[in-house]
């Protein structure tokens, strides 16, 4: 899907400089990559405090358990 978009182009040049991409469009691409990398860990930071977890609450016994 071609999209045109008027970008400030030294700053993409920058980024395929310190990224060492070949294109524009990997670059640009990457930098796309890692903004929805960082906003989905934000996202899991909203769940910080509202799980609850049980005393004796044990991931290592959880591991051994056979599948069903």
């Amino acid at each position: 899907m071609p999209t045109n978009l008027a970008l400030n182009d030294s700053l993409i040049q920058e980024a395929v400089r310190v990224g060492h991409h070949r294109t524009k469009k990997e670059a640009v691409t990457a930098a796309l990559e890692e903004y929805v990398q960082a906003r989905t860990r934000r996202e899991i930071l909203d769940w910080v405090g509202k799980v609850d977890y049980y005393d004796d609450y044990d991931p290592k016994r959880l591991r051994d358990r056979q599948p069903r």
